[in-house]
């Protein structure tokens, strides 16, 4: 939590009056393209608040990838026959994607493509179809085999902190 969501507060908390001052800017936001399924896109108030506020040089963009493979969530499985479709990312290509989005102004940009689809979906269909298909990609329980393979690690951490 104090390094995916505190420094991303602090950092804009630090940034954002000079680049409010100045005009000009560009805030990028890393999320889980999980994340606009169940957290209904909050990372995008910030946007929202610099149009409201009329400030038209600053820009931000929210980058939400499905898994990258860096393995800080090695383990994390979705359905074997949705897997064949949407294997984890490369970082580099992640990247890649990140920067051209910058560079053209983009505000949302999901990796990879294909995950554009739960954008339209939550748009479109009532919220129980979205569950549905959810559910049935795995996306709900995707987490639970990583949580498995970390909390052996965690409690034995806990332990050698204790000794």
């Amino acid at each position: 939590l104090k390094v995916n969501c505190h420094a991303l507060f602090w950092t804009v908390k630090a940034f954002l009056p000079q680049m409010k001052a100045q005009d000009h800017g560009h805030i990028v936001t890393i999320a889980s393209v999980l994340g606009l399924f169940s957290t209904a896109c909050v990372e995008e108030s910030l946007a929202h608040e610099l149009l409201a506020e009329q400030v038209e040089g600053v820009k931000t963009t929210l980058v939400c990838p499905y898994i990258v493979d860096t393995g800080m969530f090695e383990g994390c499985k979705i359905r074997f026959e949705v897997e064949m479709f949407l294997a984890p990312l490369e970082p580099q290509y992640c990247v890649e994607q990140a920067m051209n989005a910058i560079l053209i102004d983009q505000p949302l940009v999901c990796i990879p493509r294909l995950t554009y689809l739960t954008v339209l979906f939550r748009a479109l269909l009532p919220w129980e179809s979205n569950v549905i298909a959810y559910r049935f990609m795995g996306s709900d329980k995707c987490m639970y085999p990583f949580i498995d393979t970390i909390k052996p690690k965690l409690s034995s951490n806990h332990v050698t902190e204790g000794a």
